[in-house]
């Protein structure tokens, strides 16, 4: 798809450090990481107006186990509606939100807040879910009770009533508004509830067969002008040996090429209004280089590009 759009040129950081969704420690660090990668002075490189409003707060993390199939509950959902809040603040604003997570169970605050934008907007919303996990599973399904791996379910309707229909209803989104990409680990439970909502998932298996490009021409496929493009990007999309400052490595995953081409065909469409970067975990990391490498890939998405081609 080609460039018909163009990108807000306000964009808001707003860090969430926490890690309270997530089955290991360090994930609260992602957003200093990120700054400290330079990444609103790349993207303010490519002529837009950066704003970091600091970081969120909420509880802090109490690592206690599971109660009822969730870990934390009461502390997820209180940051959630501050993510929620934030991220709705800036899109009034007509800004583009970009959230530096923390763990991916924000993605719960962060889409409900645009689904109620681009409800109240006459919007039509599409998700891109870059992941290695689908993130689709429930309090009866999971295996350790952590909110990271819930969160498309409860924004699909799936979920406790704290966390579901931040957005003003319920459920936030259709599960035919997602597109998962880069998927290839995926609990046995979850996959049949995956079918069973009609979740539209290119796993790796498809990325393998089909090649990064077809794959993200499928993903775009639909978008025009009165569409509100969401990129949710877990920096676990990511083949871990690019990446390894991540809590839940799955091998596997896109090596650098595929992803830049995955951030430059998303570029392409001038249609991203709002960006979730989460799941980075500086403790893993190896001198802070899956940071800069998550920032060089959200360079792309704001138009840095390889293309040496002439223009038709």
């Amino acid at each position: 798809m080609q460039n018909t759009a163009t990108l807000p040129t306000q964009i808001t950081l707003i860090g969430a450090p926490t890690d309270i969704g997530a089955g290991a420690r360090g994930a609260s660090m992602g957003p200093e990481a990120l700054r400290v990668a330079d990444l609103g002075a790349v993207i303010e490189a490519q002529g837009f107006e950066v704003t970091d409003r600091g970081n969120l707060y909420g509880p802090a993390n109490p690592w206690l186990p599971p109660v009822d199939g969730y870990r934390h509950l009461e502390e997820v959902t209180a940051w959630n509606q501050a993510v929620h809040d934030a991220v709705y603040a800036e899109l009034s604003l007509g800004r583009m939100p970009i959230l530096l997570g923390g763990d991916h169970c924000l993605g719960i605050g962060s889409i409900s807040a645009v689904a109620r934008h681009c409800r109240e907007a006459g919007k039509k919303l599409r998700v891109l879910w870059l992941d290695a996990h689908a993130d689709f599973n429930t309090h009866a399904l999971t295996p350790t009770g952590n909110i990271h791996g819930m969160p498309v379910a409860c924004l699909c309707g799936y979920g406790p009533e704290q966390i579901i229909g931040m957005s003003g209803q319920t459920p936030d989104i259709e599960p035919g508004w997602v597109r998962q990409i880069g998927i290839r680990s995926v609990d046995q439970g979850e996959k049949r509830l995956v079918h069973e909502a009609g979740l539209e998932v290119f796993d790796m298996r498809y990325l393998d067969e089909m090649g990064m490009r077809a794959t993200m021409e499928a993903a775009l496929a639909g978008l025009d002008a009165d569409t509100h493009l969401h990129v949710s990007f877990d920096v676990d999309f990511l083949d871990p040996d690019i990446a390894p400052g991540v809590g839940t490595t799955v091998p596997g995953g896109p090596t650098y090429r595929e992803a830049q081409l995955c951030m430059e065909m998303i570029a392409d469409t001038g249609l991203m209004r709002s960006l979730d970067v989460v799941e980075l975990n500086p403790a893993f990391d190896v001198r802070n280089k899956t940071a800069e490498l998550a920032v060089d890939l959200i360079e792309s998405l704001f138009g840095k590009s390889t293309l040496m081609r002439r223009g038709s």
